[in-house]
């Protein structure tokens, strides 16, 4: 049974760890309003440049002067994967439900005798798949020195993925972050940059069945707008990812801080009880002594 003093150590130890915890969780909800704003004023331009893409690939077909990035390269043997975490832990299983969806993934891949390299983005993805998968991660990338994500830091991921396809090192692309749902809720989420996806929603979103004119032309066209839709892609998903951390790591230091004041309560209870033990223990010791007297 632990003294009187290890009891009153292991609370102030405690209390103090509920201090910490309190403050990030400020911390992460100041954060959070922020992140947010900028995650759901992304969601527009992408759906909307998405839905844009869509409507040109339509008209466009599979025509032979189609841009290599929205038709591939007509094969499916080697799959980059592209998996964006945070850069920092405390924060739930935010970067193990990306990990997993994402390890998950390439195991299937490899399992149907595919070759699969990845790219992480951030430091705990890194961390979680050089496990089980070190031996297919070909690059890193370090986003901790920057104190706010802009479109610079996405497009130069973004043209890192071009220029390893156009090197012929890969066919399909595939890009792993959480969509920020709520405070308590982040989606993990798998989207297929290349080739370029045209499941958008082009009817509701560029006016249904009209008709449109391109100039130069729509293979053109694509060649510009495809390369930035990636950018694009990347820059939304780092944006939607900050947002979930932020939700995340509030919600695990509010879990945090409430476990450890119902540790405080029970420790306290166990000193309170041990300590009227021992008061009890020497007052029969005192009034035996006076009756044997």
């Amino acid at each position: 049974m632990p003294s009187l003093k290890d009891l009153r150590s292991r609370i102030s130890s405690v209390k103090s760890t509920q201090k910490i915890t309190q403050a990030m969780q400020m911390v992460a909800a100041a954060k959070l309003r922020r992140a947010q704003e900028a995650a759901e004023a992304a969601r527009p331009y992408s759906q909307r440049m998405g839905a844009v893409l869509a409507n040109i690939a339509q008209t466009l077909g599979d025509a032979d002067d189609a841009p290599k990035l929205m038709v591939g390269t007509g094969a499916s043997d080697t799959h980059l994967l592209v998996v964006c975490t945070a850069e920092r832990g405390l924060c739930g299983g935010f970067n193990s439900s990306i990990a997993r969806l994402a390890r998950d993934h390439a195991r299937k891949l490899l399992g149907q005798g595919k070759t699969v390299k990845i790219i992480t983005v951030g430091k705990k993805g890194y961390d979680i798949l050089r496990r089980d998968l070190g031996s297919h991660i070909i690059d890193r990338v370090d986003l901790r020195d920057v104190k706010r994500l802009g479109f610079s830091d996405a497009d130069a991921i973004g043209k890192q993925v071009i220029d390893l396809f156009e090197k012929g090192e890969f066919d399909v692309c595939t890009l792993f972050y959480s969509e920020f749902k709520s405070v308590i809720s982040q989606l993990p989420t798998a989207q297929q940059l290349i080739p370029a996806s045209a499941d958008g929603d082009s009817d509701a979103e560029t006016g249904g069945d009209a008709a449109y004119e391109y100039e130069p032309d729509a293979a053109a066209i694509l060649s510009d707008l495809i390369p930035r839709n990636i950018s694009v892609q990347v820059f939304r998903a780092l944006l939607e990812n900050s947002a979930s951390e932020q939700g995340a790591r509030m919600s695990a230091m509010d879990n945090a801080t409430r476990n450890a004041g119902e540790m405080i309560d029970k420790l306290t209870l166990d000193y309170n009880r041990q300590r009227q033990a021992q008061i009890t223990k020497e007052l029969i010791e005192i009034i035996s002594g006076a009756e044997a007297l």
